[in-house]
């Protein structure tokens, strides 16, 4: 591994992305120390950031892995989106956590590449034929709507994609296994008039997104008193900054980090005793 002074505290690593992992875990130590007092958009900090990214890599391709039945034409989509929680679990890793960073990050790293799943992906089974044929009837259905100056109907659509009428409706029905509805989707005929249909099927309580294992943590989090509470709620669910929960709550920044370190290892010892 070539490595050589840049600055007294910040090593200069030739090439970030070769370097082993478990030089990697000691070296990101170093810049995170540095990530912490450098001015941020200064060249030292981009350039601590920016090594930081490349040197931990391997940890996107090893959550990415975990995903790899879903075939070789995902698997650079799924890099990518891991590549993005990766540098938001950069941005929010903090030194005073006690905690590797290998472990804070794969949370995110897997989160991201979930969501992405959430997101694009049909919301329910629709088989390949059809989902191309959505794609092409997207296609025609713009290009004739263009050029009639209205919507297409199911005859002239089936002529300009070359497929039966009934396929064509049968992929416009699909089209819709592509959406969900959405929770603030309106309903008009409710009894107190205008209402919302998060309002009918019950709400998610986004508290405690972050945990993987909801059901250890949601009995620690509970007894918490009502500060504790919102100071986990503001940083790890709004991911406020420390400075800004300070100046959401009237106290200093570094008030908030000794409440969040209390909290944290509270929570940690209790994880701990249930194992």
């Amino acid at each position: 591994m070539a490595v050589t002074t840049r600055k007294a505290e910040m090593p200069d690593v030739a090439d970030p992305s070769r370097v082993a992992p478990k030089d990697a875990r000691e070296l990101s130590k170093l810049f995170f120390e540095q990530l912490a007092v450098l001015e941020e958009g200064s060249e030292e900090y981009s350039y601590a950031r920016g090594t930081l990214i490349e040197m931990n890599m391997t940890l996107v391709r090893f959550a990415a892995g975990r995903f790899r039945s879903r075939g070789p034409e995902e698997m650079e989509d799924i890099v990518q989106v891991g590549m993005i929680g990766l540098i938001k679990a950069i941005d929010r890793f903090e030194l005073s956590r006690e905690t590797e960073f290998t472990s804070f990050a794969i949370p995110y790293i897997v989160g991201e590449i979930k969501r992405f799943f959430r997101d694009t992906t049909w919301a329910v089974h629709v088989p390949r034929r059809l989902q191309e044929a959505r794609v092409q009837l997207a296609r025609a259905t713009e290009e004739l709507g263009s050029r009639l100056g209205r919507i297409p109907t199911d005859q002239e659509l089936s002529e300009l994609m070359s497929l039966p009428e009934d396929e064509v409706r049968e992929a416009r029905l699909a089209a819709n296994g592509y959406n969900s509805s959405s929770l603030d989707a309106t309903i008009n005929n409710s009894q107190d008039g205008e209402s919302a249909l998060q309002d009918f099927i019950g709400a998610e309580d986004q508290s405690f997104e972050l945990v993987e294992n909801v059901h250890a943590l949601a009995p620690l989090i509970a007894e918490l008193d009502d500060r504790d509470r919102q100071i986990i709620h503001l940083r790890f669910v709004e991911e406020l900054t420390q400075a800004q929960i300070g100046e959401h709550l009237g106290v200093s920044q570094m008030h908030v980090s000794r409440l969040l370190s209390r909290c944290l290892a509270r929570l940690r010892e209790g994880l701990l005793t249930s194992d």
